[in-house]
């Protein structure tokens, strides 16, 4: 049913592609367009810290040091797979590069500094491992290759099966360098959906001859809000879209009909953030709705260098919303799978901010590799799993710097994050969860004290490196891996769901054929999917996909680096 209007709830990179598409393709005038969301920065986020303290899962907590930057996650890009973000990119200027889409913008940036990780994987008593060798054994590649083969019309096998469960007669897999790379590039814990590590194998095979460098991965310029939200939302903004900020939608109203089926929604329920007063929003039949019905960062909290996070306990304003429309309708699928359960999603991440480059060195004389290459994993030298094994304690990426156009040339931002926040650190002994960004940062010199290779140790610098801190923002996100949680193929809506005649959900909590999630990639494509569907545009015109997963070549890569 071909619409002219749009109302946007959520101001994410899905429904922002979406508003790109109905104007390009569609034809639209973006003055037709209205967002409503609590923010503009979704998951590709980056800012100064004091522009983020007053926003609305952080109003209530405390903060008395809001000077660096935070980023509250980063996303790594792949342009071999993420042809529809790349697309979207190339639609729209750079907004720090002058002459330059954005995707232009990315693929300079990218050409000059391309990405080798020489130290993926870091280990106390043996420094750098060598990730190239993955650790597999017959029974482990018996089993990946049983989901690298299997066909997308058996993939409802694997409904409601977990990595731990795929895999319970073989546990050696979760020793292996392979699943200790794995889980830590794409954030997969045990708990996590097997049938989604099915998607991932399928659309990211090539990356087995590559994964203990990571040379497929691809960087912007600089922080993903400042390189690719921001040339977007400046283009809406000259198109005459409307980004209303501060509002939470807190329930629809929908057409009472005698199929119950048929999904029409009729108005918005709306809660004004900053002065707590209720709106309503007539939904005529000429809109069309466009509806992001979960976000990895809802109810995500700060805390700073002195003070740890405290839990928002919320259940999410974009999945608490999906929830009240899944209950009235069958086939809108189950937000509880994927935010009732905080122990399979939550992480902490941190971004440390420091006024001269003396801990920069260290990283870059300790990892023999220089700004821009790493995401380094810090490998436990005991036990720390329930099946009693060693696995990765933290995380950390080096950005090239500047990673902020505001950043000084004296300054570093370096980011962080552990998997497991409910882990007990090794040098700090608190839960990750209940420490500082100070503490943090002692756990971080600790680990890399341990893997030091000489002449002489970290730790003979430690007093430096503490006094040149600016900042240290420890963020914990309860929903951050809520898209890899184990469900079924329908816990999760299409983007059109049958019967509906003006409802669109779009990013990464939709269910599309073939796409893995957590990507931009399909939030771009869900995006552009309820743009074509609601515009009149023919789906052939949809960015064409690639299937590496059919390539022989690929395949037999694959296979060879597998028995390495």
């Amino acid at each position: 049913m071909i619409k002219h209007k749009a109302i946007m709830i959520g101001a994410g990179l899905a429904n922002m592609s979406a508003a790109v598409y109905l104007i390009q393709e569609g034809h639209w005038s973006g003055e037709n367009i209205t967002f409503y969301s609590l923010d503009d920065h979704g998951s590709n986020d980056g800012a100064p810290t004091d522009e983020t303290t007053d926003e609305y899962w952080n109003k209530n907590q405390e903060m008395a040091n809001t000077t660096g930057y935070v980023a509250r996650g980063g996303r790594m890009l792949n342009y071999r797979t993420y042809v529809d973000l790349m697309d979207l990119l190339q639609r729209i200027p750079s907004a720090t590069e002058d002459g330059m889409t954005a995707a232009e913008d990315t693929l300079d940036f990218d050409g000059k500094h391309r990405t080798f990780d020489k130290a993926r994987l870091l280990q106390g008593g043996k420094g750098i491992i060598n990730g190239g060798h993955l650790g597999l054994n017959n029974k482990d590649r018996v089993l990946l290759s049983k989901l690298v083969m299997m066909p997308d019309k058996d993939e409802e096998k694997l409904d409601n099966i977990t990595i731990a469960e795929y895999f319970k007669n073989d546990p050696h897999m979760f020793q292996t360098n392979f699943w200790y790379m794995w889980e830590t590039t794409f954030a997969f814990r045990t708990k996590s959906s097997v049938q989604e590590l099915r998607r991932y194998m399928h659309q990211m095979i090539y990356e087995f001859t590559q994964i203990e460098h990571l040379v497929g991965v691809n960087r912007t310029r600089y922080n993903q809000y400042e390189s690719i939200m921001l040339p977007i939302i400046n283009y809406l903004k000259d198109q005459g879209c409307k980004i209303v900020l501060n509002r939470r939608v807190t329930d629809f109203d929908f057409l009472d009909t005698q199929m119950q089926d048929e999904i029409t929604v009729t108005g918005l329920e709306i809660v004004n953030t900053e002065t707590d007063e209720n709106e309503s929003i007539e939904v005529d039949p000429d809109t069309a709705v466009f509806f992001t019905n979960g976000s990895i960062t809802d109810s995500a909290t700060m805390g700073d260098y002195n003070t740890p996070v405290s839990e928002n306990m919320d259940y999410g304003a974009a999945s608490g919303l999906w929830k009240k429309a899944a209950e009235r309708f069958y086939n809108l699928g189950n937000p509880d799978k994927f935010f009732a359960d905080r122990d399979a999603s939550e992480w902490v991440s941190f971004t440390l901010t420091t006024n001269n480059h003396i801990l920069l060195n260290e990283v870059t004389r300790i990892t023999t590799q220089v700004p821009g290459n790493a995401l380094n994993s810090f490998l436990s030298t005991t036990p720390i799993t329930s099946l009693g094994h060693e696995d990765i304690n933290m995380s950390i990426v080096v950005h090239h710097q500047p990673h902020f156009t505001t950043q000084k040339p004296n300054e570093t931002v370096i980011w962080g994050y552990f998997l497991y926040p409910r882990r007990t650190g090794e040098f700090v002994d608190k839960q990750y969860i209940k420490m500082t960004g100070k503490e943090m940062l002692e756990e971080l010199v600790g680990q890399l004290a341990k893997v030091d290779p000489g002449p002489h140790n970290i730790l003979e610098k430690k007093t430096e490196i503490f006094d040149s801190v600016i900042n240290n923002i420890p963020v914990y996100m309860p929903y951050a891996s809520a898209l890899f949680n184990n469900r079924a193929k329908t816990d999760r809506p299409e983007v059109i769901p049958r019967h509906s005649t003006n409802l669109a959900f779009t990013g990464e909590f939709v269910e599309q054929p073939y796409q893995m999630i957590f990507t931009e990639q399909s939030a771009v494509r869900s995006g552009e999917i309820g743009a074509y569907h609601f515009a009149g545009v023919p789906m052939e015109k949809l960015v064409k996909n690639p299937r590496f997963d059919k390539d022989p070549r690929v395949l037999a890569r694959a296979t060879k680096k597998m028995f390495s």
